[in-house]
């Protein structure tokens, strides 16, 4: 992907008819007033009529276009989502934490185990990920015993 900066609206003074995206009549510009509150009151897939003209300029990064009306209905405009990075994601792994469950809890210890939870004799803690203490309600019991 280009690093460089991206400005939609550089080299739009004198367009000219015919280049694929400019239209005869002039184009309202940009009032820089935020259009996110807008009523979204159409919104096309970039394979679908109303979004073909838009894939054609902006290519596979184009994900959808959608036209909003002003709070007056008076002003209609036309935005588009781009796709700008794209990563893979890596998981983090589980946390495992210990977490101290007296002998006599044999209900709790049940409810461990059958959610993963195994015992570590050394410790004296049974191990399970963090996200399993706290799903158990055990996040007051997490003790540092590595």
């Amino acid at each position: 992907m280009n690093t460089k900066s991206f400005n939609p609206m550089a080299g739009r003074e004198g367009d000219r008819v015919g280049n694929g995206w400019a239209s005869p009549r002039p184009r309202a510009r940009p009032t820089g007033r935020a259009v996110s509150g807008w009523k979204v009151i159409k919104k096309h897939a970039p394979d679908k009529p109303g979004a073909l003209k838009l894939a054609t300029q902006w290519g596979d990064a184009l994900v959808c276009v959608r036209h909003r009306l002003d709070e007056s209905g008076q002003t209609r405009v036309t935005t588009v989502e781009l796709v700008v990075e794209q990563a893979p994601v890596r998981a983090r792994g589980a946390q495992v934490v210990g977490v101290q469950i007296s002998y006599a809890e044999k209900d709790l210890q049940a409810a461990a185990r059958a959610a993963g939870a195994t015992w570590d004799a050394a410790a004296r803690l049974w191990r399970m990920p963090e996200k399993v203490a706290r799903a158990l309600r055990l996040a007051d019991r997490i003790r540092d015993g590595k």
